[in-house]
Formats: structure tokens, C-alpha cells, sequence
């Protein structure tokens, strides 16, 4: 059975993310990257520990990433098995959104929760 191993991310909605972002970064020394979020490093989630991290993302208002929910954030899990995951969601009734992507970062998957919130799940590519 496929099982979540640590906390990806969130993602959510701003009307000014760099403002948002910068705002962090001055009052709470949040590590703010040129990309407009900040990640944080998981040393201690093996085996995933040299490719694992948390990222805090905010997200331009009319930006549509986190469709088709209508919530204002989405939530990223790492998963140790994509497919199984997703296939397990699907099972607990859950809408899978039928893409998933596979990039340099490892494999993603998206489903809607029964409360109606967009989950992305990230299997990251092992080391």
C-alpha cells in the first residue's frame, strides 16, 4: 500500500505573491528563492532525503493551477508510489485528475479531495 512520507508543500492564492513574499522575508527571514517561494530541505526522509523538500509557493489570484478546485490553496504530499497512491484515492472516492507529469523533480498527481480541495502527490526521484 502506497503511504504519504512528509509534507511537499502548499501553495495558495495571493493578490500580490511578490509583496506577499517579500513581506516573509523581511519579518521572518522566510529563505524567499528568485523563483518567488521558499524550499526547505528534508534531510531526515529516507530514501528520499537528498531529493525531498518543502516548498511555501504563493500564487498569483488569476493564476489557474489550482483548478479545477475552487479553494483559494492546494497541498503537495510526497508518496513513496504514485500510482498506487492515486489508485487508492480513486478507491476512497476521490476525483483523480487523469494527467500526471513527470519532470525533473519526480513524478506528480493530482486528485480532489471529498472536500472539494486540489492534492497534488509528488513521488520524487530516488537518489
Amino acid at each position: 500500500m502506497a503511504r504519504v512520507v512528509g509534507l511537499g508543500g502548499i501553495f495558495f492564492k495571493s493578490d500580490d505573491p511578490q509583496a506577499l513574499a517579500s513581506w516573509y522575508k523581511e519579518h521572518l527571514q522566510l529563505p524567499v528563492e528568485p523563483w518567488g517561494g521558499a524550499a526547505f530541505y528534508l534531510d531526515n526522509l529516507s530514501p528520499f532525503s537528498r531529493n525531498g523538500y518543502s516548498v511555501w509557493s504563493p500564487i498569483e489570484n488569476g493564476n489557474d493551477y489550482l483548478s479545477p478546485s475552487e479553494k483559494h490553496f492546494m497541498f503537495n504530499l510526497i508518496v513513496d508510489d504514485l500510482d498506487e497512491a492515486l489508485d487508492q484515492v480513486h478507491t476512497g472516492g476521490a476525483e483523480v485528475i487523469s494527467v500526471t507529469e513527470e519532470s525533473e523533480f519526480g513524478r506528480f498527481g493530482w486528485f480532489i479531495d471529498p472536500d472539494g480541495n486540489k492534492v497534488e502527490l509528488w513521488q520524487p526521484i530516488l537518489a
